[in-house]
């Protein structure tokens, strides 16, 4: 991608609403391309892409926008991974990667984990307020990269002192594949991301040899039935099931709770609402999750011709499946670009729709539910920093703040 290209793709991503505004005005869909596809912009469009996964499927849901240079791909050959995992996977093989993660992210098994989630969001808040830089933090680094890493760790089995690399080699991954690196760069980050993927075969090879009731010990056991050591392929095929899982445990989460808590703030009253009457919490996450959708979208790719909003597309065609435009569309959600945590809700699609709705939907629900508890209760005066302008991440797989500087 040349460099005016990129600026462009950079543009949008800031801020990609506008576009989905422009192209819900056409009758037709619009092909862009900064993004190299059809978008697919209205709800009424996007969840007819998502009933039809064997018209559109989910094979290049991960895409890279920045293909790596031959010198970090070669790095990542040393690493474990680059298998089908449950985004990238159609039809039966989606269903057999999907079956344990649907059960080790059951209502049961995210209740029974709230209690440590409720302990550490507590411990995150209580260190960022006795910090030596008392009545200021930077929200991302202190909080939101960190509860969602220290959650799913936990659901997955993960060692907590293990959590910080792979948190780390998750960021490393989103960036080595979506942002614009030198190639010396990419290669640094190649190597973080085969060092997370190391120390994920290391787990994986201990709880074969000692299995325990957690997540990973179940996609283990999914992939490789029986006790016997496992083979490099299937090594192979869990470290790509789990950090996959991993990354889509934290990142996702950690995006969802910046854009919600910026967009509380940038709404001083409903701020000011929402910590009078805590009560419409589960509302106001189910606004910042359409207003500004953490996810915004997955490609899909066209496996015969099809016609899709008038627009006839052949076979292989790439289409961005915008959650985020179709949250923002009159049709379903009216005022869609007003934020207004006392709205009745609607059904959106943050968290995806059909038989790729993402499973762990009510764990960021969760986690997101605490964090509004603990700041309302704890910091009504939160305001952001007037000195530190706030500036979105360019990416349309994670969509949150750089960084978020707060004060009180």
């Amino acid at each position: 991608m040349d460099l005016e290209l990129h600026g462009r793709l950079d543009e949008l991503q800031r801020d990609p609403y506008p576009h989905y505004a422009r192209a819900r005005r056409f009758t037709a869909l619009e092909h862009v391309p900064e993004l190299d596809a059809w978008l697919v912009a209205r709800d009424a469009d996007v969840r007819e892409v998502l009933r039809r996964p064997d018209d559109f499927s989910s094979a290049n849901a991960l895409r890279p926008d920045v293909m790596p240079a031959p010198a970090a791909l070669a790095v990542l050959g040393g690493g474990f991974g680059g298998r089908p995992v449950v985004v990238t996977a159609d039809g039966a093989r989606h269903q057999e990667l999907r079956a344990p993660i649907v059960r080790g992210l059951s209502p049961a098994r995210v209740a029974a984990v709230l209690p440590y989630a409720a302990e550490r969001a507590t411990a995150l808040v209580d260190r960022f307020l006795s910090g030596a830089e008392s009545g200021r933090v930077e929200l991302m680094a202190a909080y939101a990269r960190r509860l969602p890493g220290d959650v799913i760790g936990r659901i997955v089995g993960l060692d907590p002192a293990d959590v910080p690399a792979v948190v780390y080699g998750g960021h490393r991954a989103e960036e080595l594949l979506f942002r614009p690196l030198t190639e010396d760069e990419q290669v640094v980050a190649a190597q973080d991301v085969v060092a997370m993927q190391h120390l994920l075969d290391a787990f994986v090879r201990d709880r074969r040899a000692d299995p325990r009731e957690d997540l990973a010990s179940e996609i283990i056991a999914s992939v490789a039935p029986g006790d016997g050591e496992l083979t490099l392929d299937q090594r192979h095929d869990i470290v790509a099931h789990l950090q996959n899982l991993l990354l889509a445990g934290h990142l996702t989460t950690t995006a969802l709770i910046g854009t919600t808590v910026l967009n509380l703030l940038r709404h001083p009253r409903q701020w000011e609402l929402l910590c009078a009457e805590p009560e419409r919490i589960p509302a106001a996450i189910e606004e910042a999750a359409r207003y500004d959708s953490a996810l915004q979208g997955f490609r899909r790719v066209t496996t015969r011709p099809v016609t899709l909003a008038g627009t006839e597309l052949p076979a292989g065609a790439s289409v961005f499946v915008a959650f985020g435009g179709a949250n923002r569309d009159g049709g379903r959600h009216p005022r869609p670009d007003e934020f207004d945590i006392t709205r009745t809700p609607r059904r959106h699609l943050a968290f995806g729709f059909g038989v790729h709705g993402c499973p762990g939907a009510q764990l960021a629900r969760e986690q997101l539910r605490l964090t509004l508890e603990q700041l309302t209760r704890r910091l009504p005066g939160l305001r952001p920093a007037d000195d530190r302008p706030v500036t979105m991440r360019p990416t349309l797989i994670h969509r949150s703040p750089r960084s978020l500087h707060l004060v009180w």
